[in-house]
């Protein structure tokens, strides 16, 4: 996935800095964040769904946004790219209850949500779909719903960034 994180009030132009989110496993974390003056915009690239059939077929962009009120209120999170998936809908929303009003939590990292989204990803939640067809496809036939899932990332996804 290649990540954009936002906050309001900060220009492209800002001058930028560098900042560490995490580092996990064998997976480098490049991220970019602006300098202490404007710190909420963060720019990051990871190579989440390396080995995550159907999805390790293209790089998928996501973009972060965290309202003024954060951390009282959770960050919301868009596929950029378009994904084939039960809990993501063709508008790029995703069904993650880390970040639900009712679950989130003002002490959440963000390194948690990323890694909440990562699990989504790997293990769809068909009991709680955006695209209730996609649901559907999934419980009923598997194979078909895979196959389907593949073919976006090849015509949509973006080049995977190599180790």
């Amino acid at each position: 996935m290649i990540m954009q994180l936002k906050k309001p009030g900060i220009q492209d132009g800002d001058k930028q800095g560098k900042f560490s989110l995490c580092k996990t496993g064998s997976r480098v974390d490049k991220i970019a964040a602006c300098s202490s003056r404007a710190r909420s915009k963060i720019a990051a690239s990871r190579r989440l769904m390396k080995d995550n059939p159907p999805y390790d077929k293209g790089a998928f962009r996501i973009e972060i946004n965290f309202p003024a009120e954060y951390p009282l209120k959770p960050p919301k999170i868009t596929f950029k790219t378009k994904i084939y998936h039960p809990n993501i809908d063709e508008k790029g929303q995703v069904c993650l209850p880390v970040i639900s009003a009712e679950n989130w939590k003002p002490a959440t990292r963000t390194g948690q949500v990323i890694q909440s989204l990562t699990a989504l990803v790997k293990d769809r939640q068909p009991e709680h779909p955006l695209p209730a067809d996609l649901a559907e496809e999934y419980s009923m036939d598997c194979k078909k719903f895979c196959k389907n899932a593949e073919e976006v990332p090849k015509k949509y996804g973006e080049k995977r960034p190599v180790d």
